[in-house]
């Protein structure tokens, strides 16, 4: 019967077989930590030591990529990287490094516990603001590429961002032309080329897209080598900016201001 159904619904299938699931294991165990199993007063929450051990980003940060600046930077200096070659993107921003409790959320939400995309939202949310009527658009997967893993990660954060800030949930409005190898341990220019032209806004999006601020929402922001990709897709088929929201950054050296 798997195979009769298309990469989409099949997808959306396993979703609904892992949230079931889920659900009665909620009715037949006490809830828990969603980092360390600790008891906790209500499910897909975070004890007060894992909550407070979040490896929040230091300040200030650079206005453009967010990367963290030096201490004698100001808040809203751009770092150097983006005084070079500005990226595509108008902002970039997330609350935590990609360590520590925020990195087991995120490898937790990527092996398929979706009830933990709300509670790392509202943590985004909490981060900064987000323009107003804004769309909200994750980073796509290849349609393959979802068949496997059975949920894009980014498309629940970004579905949870929506709920939480009452903007408009658009994911068909950005998809991934072609699948692209994993990039893990490659540098900035290799990702650069690996991304390069593998994203597109699909013709009839297009209108819904002129002149409208997009939120591009990600799980985990490395080198905006792929966000740069897609924010220059959007820029390309209409949007007015876009801006980069993702759970964790990998925070590289702090950037000279």
């Amino acid at each position: 019967m798997a195979a009769a159904l298309a990469p989409p619904a099949l997808a959306r299938a396993r979703s609904l077989a892992r949230a079931s699931a889920a659900a009665v294991l909620d009715l037949l165990m006490p809830p828990a930590c969603a980092a360390c199993k600790a008891p906790v007063a209500t499910p897909h929450g975070l004890c007060a030591a894992c909550f407070a051990s979040l490896p929040h980003l230091p300040h200030p940060a650079c206005g453009r990529c967010g990367v963290p600046l030096r201490p004698e930077g100001a808040g809203e200096e751009i770092c150097l990287p983006c005084r070079d070659a500005p990226p595509p993107f108008a902002s970039a921003l997330a609350p935590f490094a990609h360590a520590g409790t925020a990195r087991t959320l995120v490898v937790r939400l990527k092996a398929g516990r979706e009830e933990l995309a709300p509670l790392m939202a509202r943590m985004m949310l909490a981060a900064g603001p987000l323009p107003e009527r804004a769309l909200v658009i994750p980073v796509p997967l290849h349609r393959w590429r979802l068949v496997q893993r059975g949920a894009n990660q980014a498309a629940l954060l970004a579905g949870a961002l929506a709920q939480a800030s009452g903007l408009v949930h658009a994911p068909e409005l950005l998809v991934r032309t072609r699948p692209t190898p994993p990039s893990r341990g490659l540098g900035r220019a290799a990702r650069q080329a690996n991304v390069a032209g593998a994203f597109a806004v699909p013709e009839a999006g297009r209108a819904r897209l002129q002149g409208r601020a997009v939120v591009l929402v990600d799980d985990v922001l490395t080198t905006g080598a792929t966000a740069g990709a897609c924010a220059g897709a959007l820029r390309a088929a209409g949007a007015s900016a876009v801006h980069v929201r993702t759970f964790t950054r990998v925070a590289r050296e702090a950037a000279q201001p």
